[in-house]
Formats: structure tokens, C-alpha cells, sequence
């Protein structure tokens, strides 16, 4: 039996609707049930992703995370988000999650960001702190170590080109596209149908053929902020909420990791936070996978037990 029942549903922000996911815990036999975008009487767990994702990113941590309500949107650019305008930017999709929040949560949450996702809940716990009970960053939220006098745009090129790249390409149908991802070093060998459920999401009609959903003016109006910080690092100065970051010891080519160890211990101590590092997983299935949906979950349930 599925312990949650999931919908969809737009909401207002500045420029159009917002679309975002909700997986909606099934009440045990003889209880009354809430609907989806109500505020019951179970915790909500608010689940941002990454630059070129979209809110189905998190089926694996709702399944993970039995009993507790779990909203996730496709930020501004992306997913059935993807028609709204820029300006981009942390500050931005901050906001956006604020209206959100406003909207299917009665209180403070436990907020989860994966990637960028990470940046930005940092951001809304800086300008919305009424709204962020604590924060679980997923290999994101933390700044990049970037080399001195690197510039920005070629850093980002390195580390997100293959990804940008994908933006631009059209392919024939849906399973052209799982191919891709079958193929991408990421994913070898673990594709199974809920990830090809992801990935059928994230196409749409486009030039007689399909084309992922992420808008690259929004990837491109984003990317600069992770390399500068420019609304991150006044949020980290101020961070009070507590924060716990998981680390994933390969990148998002199954490599080099996006964050090295030493990198988040010298944050870590600096922000007193608490970091775990999920082992045998890269910087997607970190999320994108059981376990490290399993140590995502285990860090939300710690940190509301704590909070109630």
C-alpha cells in the first residue's frame, strides 16, 4: 500500500503560477485525511532541487519519509514553472517559495534543498525566517571553493556545461531521452522506472520532437550567484536556523565531488553545523536513489523530532 497519495498545484507568485508536487501521507485506517495543500495536523517538509531539475526529483525522499507531508515546487524557469519571467536568482525563488509556503503550510517547516535547492533555502531561512523551522542542505548551500581570480562564468561552464548542454538538445520521444540518462555516467546501470518517471516529466513538446523543461536563460541567470555568492553569503552570516549539510563523495559525472571533504569541515566549523557523509552515492543520486533519499529522511526525522 503507497503511503502517500501525490497531486499538483499552481499558485499564484510575482509574474504567474508556480508548480509544485505534494505528496500527502495516507491516514491510517480510521482516521480523517487531509487533502493536498492543506495545512493537517502532520509536519510539512518543504523539498527544493537543483539548477536543471524539477520538484519530481524528490519521489524517493516522500517514499522515505512515511507519515509526513512533503512539497516540493518546480522553481521559477523550470518544470510546469518554466513560463515564468526572470528577473532569476536566489532572492527571487526565495520569494516564490514563501508564496508557496503561505499557501499549504500553517507554520514553520523543515526545508530540504538539494544543489542550488541548497542555495536557495538558505536564502529563504535569511528572508523569511518566520517560515523555516531548520534546514537539511543535500551537496548544496555551502559556498564553492572557487580558486582566486577564477571568473565566474568559466568556472560554472566547467562545472555545469554538460548539464547546460542538454538544455539545448531535442530528442525524437520520451525514451530517447531515459537513453540519454541511461547512458549518462551518473545514472549507469541504475534507472529504474520511477526515474524514468522524472525524466518523462521534464520533457515538453518542442520543434516536433522534446526538449527538457529548464529554460537556460533561467540556468544562465542562476549560475553566476553559486560562483559569487552574492545572496548566499550574507544569508551564511546570518544563519540561525538550525542546519545539518550531506555530502556526496562523487559529482554529478560520477567523479570528482562537487564539495571536498576538507572544504565542508572548514564551513562546517565555521557555521556550526552538523555535516554527514552519505557514502556510494554522486551528486545525483544522492537524492535520485534509496540511499541517499534514506539519509536525507533520517536527518528531517531528527530534526522534527527535535523541533516538537
Amino acid at each position: 500500500m503507497s503511503t502517500h497519495t501525490y497531486a499538483e498545484i499552481d499558485v499564484a507568485v510575482d509574474g504567474g503560477t508556480l508548480r509544485a508536487g505534494i505528496w500527502e501521507p495516507v491516514a491510517p485506517a480510521g482516521e480523517g485525511a487531509t487533502g493536498p495543500g492543506t495545512a493537517g495536523p502532520v509536519p510539512t517538509v518543504l523539498a527544493v532541487h537543483g539548477i536543471t531539475a524539477t520538484h519530481r526529483t524528490w519521489t524517493y525522499l516522500a517514499d522515505a519519509l512515511p507519515g509526513i507531508r512533503v512539497v516540493a515546487p518546480d522553481l521559477r524557469g523550470r518544470g510546469r514553472s518554466n513560463a515564468l519571467p526572470g528577473p532569476f536568482g536566489m532572492a527571487r525563488h526565495a520569494d516564490d517559495l514563501a508564496t508557496l509556503l503561505g499557501e499549504v503550510a500553517a507554520g514553520p517547516v523543515v526545508v530540504v534543498g538539494h544543489s542550488m535547492g541548497g542555495f536557495v533555502s538558505v536564502v529563504l531561512a535569511h528572508r523569511h525566517r518566520d517560515l523555516v523551522d531548520a534546514l537539511v542542505l543535500v551537496d548544496g548551500g555551502l559556498p564553492l571553493d572557487v580558486p582566486a581570480g577564477a571568473d565566474p562564468d568559466e568556472l560554472m561552464r566547467a562545472v555545469l556545461g554538460p548539464a547546460a548542454a542538454r538544455l539545448a538538445m531535442t530528442f525524437p520521444d520520451h525514451e530517447a531521452y531515459r537513453d540519454f540518462w541511461r547512458a549518462h555516467p551518473a545514472f549507469t546501470g541504475h534507472v529504474d522506472e520511477r526515474l524514468g518517471g522524472y525524466f518523462d516529466y521534464d520533457l515538453e513538446p518542442a520543434d516536433g520532437g522534446w526538449r527538457p523543461s529548464s529554460r537556460i536563460e533561467a540556468v544562465t541567470g542562476d549560475q553566476r550567484e553559486l560562483v559569487t555568492g552574492e545572496s548566499l553569503l550574507p544569508a551564511l552570516d546570518a544563519l540561525d536556523a538550525p542546519a545539518v549539510f550531506l555530502r556526496a563523495p562523487r559529482g554529478l559525472l560520477d567523479g570528482e565531488p562537487l564539495y571536498a571533504a576538507e572544504h565542508v569541515a572548514a564551513w562546517a566549523e565555521r557555521l556550526r553545523i552538523t555535516t554527514v557523509e552519505v557514502t556510494d552515492v554522486n551528486h545525483y543520486t544522492i537524492v535520485m536513489g534509496g540511499a541517499g533519499a534514506a539519509a536525507a529522511a533520517e536527518q528531517v526525522r531528527a530534526l522534527l523530532a527535535v523541533r516538537t
